[in-house]
């Protein structure tokens, strides 16, 4: 069964290609319609055996068995140079020469029928006859090469995919392989149409250019979300595991998929992003930060003398600088101290006197973070808290008296003698 559709399969393809070389054109300049008997009536066997003698036949045999030997021979050493370069680890160069053992098979063939068919002497029609069907078969060769060496090219994005953290790559990797041999595939059909069989594929082209500008108008929304999956692909802003905020988002990166990404928020919601907005909008890498910046005001009150501002500014300068806190806020790596802790008294504010303070918090751990600035504001508290130094809150201070901090002078004036009422006889005492 398999044998009569190969049989069936060849007598079509030199159907095709006979009306093709003999074919005339009909009034309206189109080709006839091939037939399977056609290349037959044209032949004409007794001329053919006239015009050859034995030793013509015989060098055709001897060119094809050497050409088939030879294609034999040189598989065989691809096929041994493959698997030692399997055996070092040069798997992309294996797919290189593992690819080539079909296609120089068959354009070994091709050579050696080649030649026999040059010494064999024939009519012009049935020459460019097998003059196409020699084309036809190195155009088979030369695409099926092609076709393999997408392979090779296969095991260089997975290698680079392996690379990165985020498994985007690693689908796409089968998908980009797909798409190129259909790519190949169809170029190849329609190089060897237009080439060998000399089709008019305008029209085909042309339908395809409508078909697929009216798939792509349907599908526009869709194209632009594949479209951002390659630039997050490439760009590579973020990657599976990492902490982002996007537009009113906050959370971790779980998935990236050829639609959209999904966000773990910190709440623990997960939240479906298209990828085309992505790409169209800032997004802040929270996970690539190389500190924590903390900024802070410490507010004393207004009645706090000026020698215990200057007092507050340097403890809290001198415990940034003390062992305990130095070492995750004074850049270790840099010999400038290019980001040092700052405090400075900066401003007078409606209810008190306000010491900003500001440092860098290196490496990037967020609890570590916390754990150090809960040490620091402990410190310092027990630090003005010696000093005699009170922090002030947004309140409106009454002064009363009594307060010994505070006292509110006060006088009694004596009323005058005028105002002074004598007691009349008639009242009793």
């Amino acid at each position: 069964m398999r044998m009569k559709n190969k049989a069936m399969l060849i007598g079509t393809v030199l159907a095709a290609v006979s009306s093709t070389a003999f074919g005339e054109d009909t009034p309206n300049g189109s080709k006839p319609s091939p037939s399977s008997s056609s290349w037959m009536e044209i032949i004409d066997f007794n001329q053919l055996l006239e015009s050859n003698n034995l030793n013509h036949w015989l060098i055709l045999l001897v060119a094809i068995v050497l050409g088939i030997t030879l294609g034999k021979v040189v598989s065989f050493v691809l096929e041994r140079l493959t698997v030692r370069l399997n055996i070092t680890g040069w798997s992309a160069y294996s797919h290189v020469f593992s690819g080539m053992i079909g296609p120089v098979t068959l354009a070994s063939f091709t050579a050696g029928l080649g030649f026999g068919l040059a010494q064999i002497s024939m009519s012009p029609a049935l020459r460019q006859f097998c003059g196409s069907l020699l084309l036809l078969f190195s155009t088979v060769a030369g695409f099926w090469y092609a076709f393999n060496l997408v392979g090779a090219i296969e095991v260089g994005l997975q290698r680079f995919a392996k690379r990165t953290e985020t498994q985007l790559d690693d689908q796409l990797v089968p998908v980009i392989r797909k798409a190129l041999r259909i790519f190949i595939v169809v170029i190849g059909s329609l190089f060897i149409l237009q080439n060998i069989f000399d089709r008019d594929i305008g029209a085909w082209l042309a339908g395809l250019g409508i078909a697929g500008l009216a798939v792509s108008l349907a599908a526009q929304d869709s194209l632009k979300n594949l479209f951002g999956t390659f630039t997050i692909l490439f760009d590579q802003p973020f990657s599976i595991g990492q902490r982002i905020r996007f537009d009113k988002f906050d959370g971790t990166i779980e998935g990236i998929g050829f639609r959209s990404t999904r966000i773990r928020t910190l709440e623990g919601h997960q939240v479906t992003i298209p990828n085309s907005n992505i790409v169209n909008s800032p997004v802040e890498n929270v996970a690539l930060r190389q500190s924590l910046r903390r900024i802070f005001s410490l507010s004393i009150t207004y009645d706090t003398p000026v020698a215990q501002v200057r007092q507050a500014v340097q403890i809290a300068r001198d415990l940034l600088a003390s062992p305990e806190f130095r070492g995750p806020v004074h850049d270790p790596d840099t010999a400038a101290n290019a980001d040092p802790p700052r405090v400075y008294f900066d401003e007078f504010r409606a209810d008190s006197l306000n010491i900003k303070v500001h440092y860098w918090y290196r490496p990037v751990d967020w609890w570590a973070y916390m754990d150090h600035a809960e040490r620091f504001n402990l410190a310092l508290m027990e630090a003005f808290e010696k000093a005699g130094i009170e922090f002030a809150f947004p309140t409106q201070t009454l002064f009363l008296a009594g307060d010994p901090k505070r006292a509110l002078p006060l006088t009694t004036a004596t009323p005058p003698p005028s105002h002074i009422e004598h007691a009349s006889p008639e009242t009793p005492l």
